[in-house]
């Protein structure tokens, strides 16, 4: 008896399944061997760049939508955002369609709420400054971005909303790839050490107490790869989960 492709909405939940799908079949997450900025060997890459589409972009303003309302449900004592800031460059798009899209799933809560992101050069002319969209002073912040490896991007995001005045309630990423930070000869020379650590998002919550969500993590990728039957791309992602799970 043929068995479906399609991913069973039993493992994980339905938005998360719809968005792996999207991911798997436009070529977005992709399998084989990636070196990363570390050094490391990665059995997968996930491009988040490549979600270019009307069709893509709904696909994935629709899961951090969904994502960004259970984060909220199940951190009640967490305001609601006033804005909605998406990093340049990659999170100015999703930013302004998961606003949009939360507008569609509940006007009643999302009508007054903005977006803004920054300028990667301060404009000197005309309106000035470093942001566009909204003002983040005196706002509570909710952050979002696609995948966060070394955690810099992340420190920058939090030193520039504090310097224009915001409070971040939150970080909302795409991708958990769920493994510790590199060592310090990784980058260098890339020699691996067997010490455990935490993952650039364990990193930034322990250090700056502030929550963290995604939308998908390897462990959902994985089990995703379990109904399609890729037994070949399943113990390679196995393998890397071992070798370099964090410690949070």
């Amino acid at each position: 008896m043929a068995t479906s492709t399609q991913p069973s909405t039993s493992a994980i939940p339905a938005y998360k399944a719809v968005f792996l799908q999207s991911c798997l079949s436009a070529n977005i997450l992709t399998f084989g061997t990636y070196t990363l900025k570390s050094g490391r060997k990665s059995p997968y890459f996930f491009n988040a760049g490549s979600f270019h589409t009307a069709h893509l972009l709904s696909a994935i303003s629709t899961a951090y939508a969904h994502t960004i309302i259970s984060f909220l449900t199940s951190h009640p004592s967490i305001p609601k955002p006033d804005v909605i800031f998406g990093p340049a460059y990659k999170g100015i798009p999703l930013a302004c369609s998961t606003l949009l899209e939360l507008h569609r799933l509940d006007s009643q809560s999302w009508s007054s709420v903005s977006y803004s992101f920054n300028r990667k050069e301060v404009k000197d002319h005309g309106e000035g400054g470093g942001l566009v969209g909204a003002s983040l002073k005196g706002k509570n912040v909710l952050v979002i971005d696609d995948v966060i490896t070394a955690g810099t991007a992340m420190r920058e995001t939090i030193n520039l909303v504090a310097k224009e005045g915001g409070k971040i309630v939150g970080f909302i990423v795409a991708l958990d790839r769920m493994e510790k930070m590199p060592g310090p000869r990784e980058n260098e020379d890339g020699v691996e050490d067997e010490e455990p650590r935490m993952s650039a998002m364990g990193q930034i919550k322990g250090e700056f107490g502030l929550p963290t969500a995604s939308i998908v993590t390897l462990n959902d990728l994985i089990a995703v790869l379990r109904i399609k039957g890729d037994e070949e791309d399943i113990r390679r992602l196995e393998e890397y989960r071992r070798r370099y799970r964090a410690t949070d």
